[in-house]
């Protein structure tokens, strides 16, 4: 037998000798683990390999403990009161539905049972809470939709529920306490009979709704009778929550932005502003003309607000620089996810920087293509009633568990600084002007002070909407209230006297005085 090598087995022979296997001989394995095991020229490349191999880790885990996190408090809520949860369907057999009640301690929502075991929703003030107590039957909506799982959730002392257990009785559900009283919702119900829109009234100080009303509406303990019909009915939109989901062009009421722009960019000389007023204008080739055409002659900016003077707000708005004038809207919540207990359509402002010129005129007295909701409209009241800080708007002041014990408990809460002190003092002068010399003279009695601003909004053919957004107290804000009456007209003469009733309540029936009636 010969005992000639080929080169190729020498060459093996000498790399089995040195110790190293060449790369076609080896597997996969060993490829792999050679990438790990550093030699000579190659610590550096290893080194950085194992720096990225870290990092990706790395990335990894703090994109888990993200999603755990925003899952835990973003998503949560969400996912527990989907009506598509098995774990409320099985809790909805197990738990008798709790309560609803107002601030001042008046049942707005709570279950009955009858001898079969079934469950009946009653809602004792039918119509006047139907979009913010919301309902059960045909899905959900309103706070038996958001607090679902809630109030289906018991925490009565144990003995109790192990009692119930062994009857094979339903324990009781939570009850959820609201912010709202009804006297105030009363008042804003009747004084907005016979019109569609809405009304918002709020604590400033505290975030605390306090009526929440949307016509037309609807009686939640009649869902099954009148159901076909009123989704048929699309003239109306009886279940839309108008003052939490409407979107309406914002009118004069929006002046207070523009003002607000103006007095922000010229902080020493916005007191020297003049126009004269003729009653129409053309500014960027857009024909502006003041409410019915009056002439309100010379006026300041002061003046100009008070008395809501189109032609000298399309003037000085003409002058804005519109990215900051973007900004201050940014600031004020437009195009923002607004929080609060229920869903609320974000409101729009399209101008920037490089929009037309012939966009701006229609757009700083609040027509155009700016939207709001008169949820958003309150809290932009809000925050300049209470010297540019907003709170936290919020429905529901605590979860009581059946006896009567406080399960948990709402504080009020700084949502954001909007504006300087400063600021916000200006344009409370200048509100204050429009109920002692202007369109909201309606309010200036000796019950109370008020501050505000009405609006009436054009509305492509139809009657102008009316609206009016102002704070009694001025010393010392009380309440915010914000209304929209639909095609009807004057904000001064169909808005104002809703507000008004709203205010008078308030006042009327002492309302600080711990909700004594």
């Amino acid at each position: 037998m010969s005992r000639h090598q080929s080169p190729d087995r020498k060459r093996r022979a000498a790399d089995s000798a040195s110790g190293s296997v060449p790369a076609e001989s080896r597997t996969i394995w060993e490829r792999l683990a050679s990438l790990f095991v550093p030699k000579k020229g190659r610590k550096l490349r290893t080194n950085r390999y194992m720096f990225h191999t870290s990092l990706f880790v790395v990335a990894i885990f703090l994109g888990l403990v993200g999603y755990i996190v925003k899952f835990t408090i973003v998503d949560a809520p969400d996912v527990i009161n989907s009506p598509y949860n098995k774990r409320t369907a099985a809790l909805s057999e197990k738990v008798v539905r709790g309560s609803i009640k107002s601030a001042n301690d008046k049942v707005l929502a709570e279950s009955t049972v009858d001898e079969e075991g079934n469950q009946h929703r009653e809602y004792p003030y039918e119509d006047m809470f139907a979009h913010v107590v919301g309902y059960t039957g045909h899905g959900k909506a309103g706070l038996e939709s958001a607090c679902n799982y809630e109030l289906l959730s018991s925490h009565e002392q144990i003995m109790d529920q192990l009692k119930s257990g062994v009857k094979g009785e339903r324990s009781v559900g939570d009850t959820i306490v609201t912010t709202l009283d009804t006297r105030l919702q009363k008042a804003a119900y009747n004084a907005l009979d016979g019109y569609r829109g809405a009304v918002v009234a709020i604590e400033p100080k505290t975030g605390k709704v306090r009526a929440l009303i949307s016509k037309p509406d609807f009686d939640p303990n009649s869902l099954d009778e009148i159901w076909e019909e009123i989704n048929a009915d699309e003239d109306n939109s009886c279940l839309l929550n108008r003052a939490t989901q409407g979107l309406y062009p914002p009118g004069s009421t929006y002046k207070v932005l523009t003002a607000l722009e103006y007095i922000e960019e010229h902080p020493g000389s916005y007191g020297d502003f003049s126009y004269d007023c003729t009653g129409e204008t053309v500014v960027d080739s857009v024909r502006i003309s003041c409410y019915d055409g009056e002439e309100h002659g010379e006026v300041n900016l002061g003046e100009a607000f008070t008395r809501s003077c189109n032609t000298a707000f399309v003037t000085l708005g003409s002058t804005l620089d519109l990215k900051r004038f973007a900004s201050l809207n940014e600031k004020f919540l437009f195009g923002q996810s607004i929080p609060f207990d229920l869903p609320v359509n974000k409101s729009r402002f399209e101008l920037n920087e490089d929009s037309e010129k012939s966009e701006v005129p229609q757009t700083v007295i609040g027509q155009g293509n700016t939207l709001m909701t008169p949820f958003h409209n309150a809290l932009v009241m809000c925050a300049i009633a209470n010297d540019g800080v907003l709170m936290q708007p919020y429905l529901v002041e605590r979860l009581e568990s059946a006896d009567g014990a406080v399960v948990r408990e709402t504080e009020p809460e700084e949502y954001k600084k909007i504006i300087d002190k400063k600021d916000a003092r200006t344009i409370q002068d200048m509100l204050r002007s429009v109920v002692t010399d202007g369109t909201g003279r309606a309010l200036d009695k000796e019950l109370y002070t008020a501050a505000g601003k009405t609006g009436t909004a054009e509305n492509e053919g139809e009657r102008a909407h009316s609206w009016f957004f102002g704070y009694s107290n001025v010393e010392d804000p009380d309440l915010v209230v914000c209304v929209i009456v639909e095609n009807s007209g004057a904000g001064s003469e169909y808005a104002v006297p809703v507000a008004e009733a709203v205010f008078d309540s308030y006042y009327n029936n002492e309302m600080n005085a711990e909700y004594a009636e």
